[in-house]
């Protein structure tokens, strides 16, 4: 049965209006993780890679009531992260980068700062976003996910991870198999076509998530270019 199937007869008449005009009503992603994240009894979620805050506010608005920690590299959108969190106890924030190996490292920062990346961007990012482009580069430090998540998770009995960070996930990943062994579900970016300079695709994302014994059971819409190609999008992994 499809979403529109369940929706009442009035909402079905407006959604076939909207299809017509190449529109669709459907419920939002965020609902079905937060039915999985409940129904799998997350008491924390690790979101590597938060920007500023935009992950977690999605989490909070759709009922997650646990603990978050969030990681954010770079200054700005670490400080706007922070005054997000300011009210709210069960979620704090560490301004670092993840990676395989603790030390520093230099970011280019992009225009619009959700596509700042520890690696180059390539020409199929910049032909689907021919606005968004690196503006400035800030070194900053890098930690293993196992120790600077080393303390969360030790009060955690069921943790969520949840990783976006510009095709880099691959090396955050590296530096955390302490941490994903402890984890329940993840979630990871899928790209399907190479969207930064050595970034993990598509099918070495899923072939890692299936080797370290966990399942895809959803999928979220991600990044699309504007001749409607699918470059990118986030899988919801749980552990079988």
């Amino acid at each position: 049965m499809s979403d529109d199937e369940t929706l009442p007869l009035f909402m079905r008449t407006a959604a076939h209006q909207l299809a017509r005009r190449g529109l669709e009503v459907r419920r939002h992603s965020a609902t079905r993780r937060q039915a999985m994240l409940a129904k799998h009894e997350v008491d924390l979620v690790l979101d590597v890679g938060s920007a500023d805050g935009g992950y977690g506010t999605s989490l909070r608005k759709f009922g997650y009531t646990g603990r978050i920690v969030s990681f954010e590299p770079l200054t700005a959108a670490y400080e706007t992260l922070s005054a997000t969190i300011s009210a709210d106890p069960l979620w704090t924030a560490q301004n670092v980068a993840l990676g395989a190996a603790p030390g520093q490292a230099t970011i280019n920062v992009a225009s619009n700062s959700t596509s700042s990346s520890l690696l180059p961007m390539l020409d199929a990012h910049r032909d689907a976003a021919p606005a968004i482009e690196y503006v400035a580069e800030e070194v900053v430090a890098v930690a293993r996910l196992d120790d600077a998540a080393q303390e969360a998770t030790k009060a955690a009995r069921r943790p969520f991870l949840k990783v976006d960070t510009q095709g880099f996930e691959r090396e955050v990943l590296a530096g955390g198999a302490e941490t994903v062994a402890q984890c329940i579900g993840l979630q990871l970016e899928l790209s399907f076509v190479p969207l930064y300079a050595g970034g993990m695709l598509v099918d070495e994302a899923v072939g890692w998530a299936y080797s370290q014994g966990f399942h895809l059971v959803g999928i979220e819409q991600g990044y699309a270019a504007p001749s409607g190609e699918i470059l990118q999008v986030d899988g919801v992994f749980i552990r079988s």
